[in-house]
C-alpha cells in the first residue's frame, strides 16, 4: 500500500526521549508504530507489525501497528523517533530541517523483527556491524 507518511512528537515519546529513555522498552512501544487508518488497517488484514519503504526503495523499517481513527485513509503517522528517520527525505530543500511531513512511502505486512534502538543505530546507520 501506498501511504503519506506525517510525524510528530506525542507526549509520551516526549516525556520518554526528554527523561534519558530513548533505549527503554516504553519508548520503542510508544515510537516503534505506524498509525493507520481503520479502514486501511483492515484492508492490509489487520497486520501486528508492517514494513514501512521509502519510495526510492532505499531504506525500509519494520515497525508495529495502530488502528486509529487519527489519520485519514491513505496517511500513516509515526512519533518522530529513529524508527521514523530510517525512512524519511532526508533532503532539507535547503531549510536545514528533513521532510518530516508528507513522505511518500509504501507499507506491507511483515513477521520481521521491530528492532530496538540499539539495533537500529547498528543495523541501519552502522552498516550491520
Amino acid at each position: 500500500m501506498e501511504a503519506i507518511l506525517n510525524t510528530g512528537s506525542t507526549i509520551n515519546e516526549g516525556r520518554l526521549a526528554k527523561g534519558g529513555n530513548k533505549n527503554t522498552h516504553d519508548y520503542m512501544v510508544e515510537c516503534a508504530v505506524c498509525w493507520i487508518a481503520p479502514e486501511d488497517f483492515e484492508a492490509m488484514g489487520n497486520p501486528k507489525k508492517v514494513k514501512m519503504t521509502s519510495m526510492d526503495g532505499k531504506h525500509t523499517v519494520s515497525v508495529y501497528t495502530k488502528s486509529t481513527d487519527s489519520v485519514r485513509p491513505g496517511h500513516v503517522f509515526m512519533p518522530r523517533a529513529i524508527w521514523a528517520n530510517v525512512i524519511i527525505d532526508p533532503d532539507t530543500f535547503s531549510t536545514g530541517s528533513p521532510r518530516y511531513k508528507g513522505s511518500k512511502i509504501t507499507l506491507e505486512p511483515t513477521d520481521d523483527e521491530v528492532l530496538s534502538t540499539v539495533d537500529v543505530v547498528l543495523k541501519v546507520y552502522n552498516g550491520g556491524k
